[in-house]
């Protein structure tokens, strides 16, 4: 039987190669005449049926679509247009570049919700904690689509001329340093608590003292000399410490800091914004935190701005830095994975996400 069917296949190979050349050279004619056909209708375009299209497919199917050498009524390119068309599972897509996920949009929509004095630039750091990689921009229209408007972010400028030019020129040997208060209510009714701030230039670490009534000379050189230490502590060489003409800085304060090789550069008169940065530190502050309290004493105060402090170095995402929106004091590795969840402190004053570990 198999010596039968070794004949028979060998017959029919025969008759193939007997008639191949026919077959071809009468495929060879048709393609022949199609091209002579084709050549006088150049400057028209052929306009298919959908019958004639589907009988196109149903052929080039035949050959596995591989039609380029063979397809000549239309473009190949036009042909695999109707094969994607033809493909029920197809994507289709807009022009333009694609969408944000719906997910990110959720999230965007959920951090302005929950945080109504957050600005879109605030929004952007959160969402690079979690490996989302969009726009200020994006976020403005996410927003704006749904009806949304935060307020606005507040820069803050920087005095022109010279001195713009020696800070921006020193900012990782600079510190500067102000004073604040806030009213606490005592039995006496309310008295001002004062607080001495220190922030480095370069990376925004700040150094907060503890609160005080009684400012006076030996309790700012006490101050002094703990931001010193401070300073070692993160490792900084400072040159110069920026302050304002404060009466509360006595010769004694300014001369610590010289025998400490830091000279204290004084801004000109009725210039608080040469003292920009500790400004928009305290502003910061104020606005997002302390305005919210009512402080009844100076261990209340200080327990607040030790909240605050350790948010900012270790959540708050900064987009005026290096960094590049990052969190100061943390080990930023963005998180694509896990549930988002939101950290809150001070009774949901302050507030951050994360991801949860799965």
């Amino acid at each position: 039987m198999n010596c039968y069917l070794s004949i028979f296949q060998a017959f029919t190979l025969l008759l193939q190669e007997r008639f191949r050349p026919r077959y071809d050279a009468r495929l060879q004619l048709l393609t022949y005449q199609v091209k002579m056909l084709r050549s006088r209708i150049d400057e028209s375009k052929i306009y298919t049926t959908p019958q004639e299209r589907a009988e196109l497919l149903r052929l080039g199917e035949q050959l596995d679509h591989d039609i380029s050498d063979v397809m000549l009524v239309v473009q190949p390119a036009t042909y695999r247009g109707w094969l994607r068309q033809r493909n029920p599972n197809r994507k289709k897509r807009g022009a333009g570049r694609p969408g944000t996920a719906q997910a990110t949009i959720n999230l965007v929509m959920r951090m302005a919700r929950e945080n109504l004095g957050w600005g879109y630039s605030r929004i952007l750091g959160e969402l690079k904690k979690f490996g989302i990689r969009i726009g200020r921009t994006t976020i403005q229209d996410i927003l704006k689509r749904e009806g949304h408007y935060p307020v606005p972010d507040k820069t803050i400028g920087h005095p022109s001329g010279n001195w713009k030019q020696f800070v921006g020129s020193h900012m990782d040997t600079l510190v500067a340093c102000d004073f604040f208060a806030k009213p606490v209510l005592t039995w006496k009714g309310w008295v001002d608590a004062y607080v001495l701030v220190f922030i480095h230039l370069g990376s925004r670490r700040v150094f907060m003292s503890p609160a005080t009534f009684h400012p006076h000379d030996e309790w700012a050189l006490q101050q002094a000399r703990n931001a010193a230490m401070w300073l070692e502590d993160i490792g900084v060489r400072a040159t110069g410490l920026i302050r304002d003409r404060d009466t509360k800085y006595s010769y004694r304060f300014d001369a610590f800091w010289k025998s400490e090789g830091i000279e204290p550069k004084k801004i000109p008169v009725r210039a608080p914004m040469a003292n920009s940065y500790c400004e928009n530190y305290i502003g910061k502050l104020k606005h997002e935190c302390l305005n919210h309290f009512v402080c009844f004493s100076m261990d209340h105060l200080d327990y607040i701005n030790r909240e605050w402090l350790s948010y900012y170095h270790t959540q708050r995402p900064h987009q005026g830095t290096d960094i590049g929106n990052n969190v100061l004091d943390a080990d930023f590795r963005p998180a694509e994975t896990g549930e988002v969840k939101q950290e809150e402190r001070l009774g949901g004053i302050i507030s951050w996400y994360y991801r949860e570990a799965a």
